[in-house]
């Protein structure tokens, strides 16, 4: 669900309010908030076991074959840029360790790539507003994995558009198949599906 009206991008006003509602909701109401150019994305259902399964598998199965002084996190804080008016906050964030060790929201341009996996309740977050927002924020690369479907995609090579900033490039995959994402090769056999 997105809540705002559409005058979001207007500035720093707007997502100074918005963001100081997303940090006094935290532990109050449950799910993940995160704040769009179309205001803020509130994703009410906690996630289900196949979601975060793919998660810890995915970030476990890249983590053995990087180097060890990078990280598939898991974990907080979010991704933010201010002047944009963008805090996401990915499943997977592939980051330096040394990257990590800042006050507040990490650098979207510290980030080697992003790992989504899709909602159930709110699929078009990651299909179609992340696609739009990550390359916005320069994150070169977007990896997509979709229990729904057993399928996927990574996205990466950032170009212009006269729509702004989007990934040139789009590689599908298929639940079973191995994929890349950077430099790294891991396999997807066996990820979990939603029932």
């Amino acid at each position: 669900m997105t809540i705002a009206p559409d005058g979001t991008r207007n500035g720093g006003s707007q997502y100074r309010t918005m963001r100081e509602f997303v940090e006094s909701m935290d532990d109050t109401l449950p799910g993940k908030f995160e704040i769009t150019k179309e205001g803020i994305v509130h994703d009410m259902m906690a996630p289900v076991g196949p979601h975060e399964l793919t998660v810890a598998q995915v970030s476990r199965r890249l983590e053995r074959v990087m180097p060890d002084r990078l990280l598939a996190h898991t974990g907080t804080p979010d991704v933010e840029n201010r002047p944009e008016g963008i805090m996401r906050h990915p499943d997977i964030m592939v980051i330096a360790w040394e990257d990590m060790d800042i006050p507040g929201s990490f650098d979207p341009h510290a980030l080697i790539a992003v790992i989504e996996i899709v909602s159930r309740s709110n699929p078009d977050n990651d299909l179609v507003s992340k696609v739009r927002d990550y390359p916005l924020l320069g994150i070169p690369m977007y990896a997509i994995f979709d229990p729904r479907e057993g399928k996927g995609a990574v996205l990466s090579d950032i170009h212009s558009t006269p729509d702004g900033p989007r990934y040139a490039t789009r590689k599908e995959f298929v639940y079973g198949e191995d994929i890349t994402i950077g430099e790294w090769t891991i396999s997807t056999e066996g990820l979990p599906r939603y029932p």
